[in-house]
């Protein structure tokens, strides 16, 4: 029963992380794409509030995930898609830090990238989600 619970809360924290990561970078997409002060000071509240929001969540997948995994064992022993979605998720902490940074870079207003950046970006954790859902059900290795 411990297990569902865990099991429960690790998808609800990884639903509202992977809301902000979704939501983050096309923020960032009309901030590099406006040219008047107002719009800009507003869309650092928003990103600055946003990333705040979302980052305790991401911990808490994190906490309750390697909690799942430490009552499974086995899973770092023998399980190459455990492996696989483990080096996925280091990769999106990478890019949520690195998703911190471009929002000091915005508010410093040295953002040296286009708006086209942006939107490739943006579409990475979808990726991610999707390869770490279909090894997390599939368990292909």
């Amino acid at each position: 029963m411990l297990y569902l619970w865990l099991k429960a809360l690790h998808i609800i924290f990884v639903i509202c992380w992977f809301a902000g990561l979704f939501y983050l970078p096309r923020l960032f997409v009309h901030h590099a794409m406006s040219n008047d002060a107002a719009t800009h000071e507003r869309l650092c509240i928003m990103e600055r509030k946003l990333y705040r929001f979302v980052t305790p969540f991401a911990f808490l997948s994190l906490l309750f995930g390697l909690w799942m995994a430490w009552l499974n064992l086995d899973y770092f022993k023998t399980a190459g898609w455990f492996h696989v979605k483990l080096t996925l998720i280091i990769a999106l902490f990478a890019y949520h830090f690195y998703c911190g940074h471009l929002l000091r870079q915005f508010a410093c207003q040295r953002n040296i990238r286009s708006h086209v950046f942006y939107r490739v970006f943006n579409e990475l954790p979808v990726l991610a989600l999707f390869a770490i859902v279909i090894l997390a059900v599939v368990k292909p290795f």
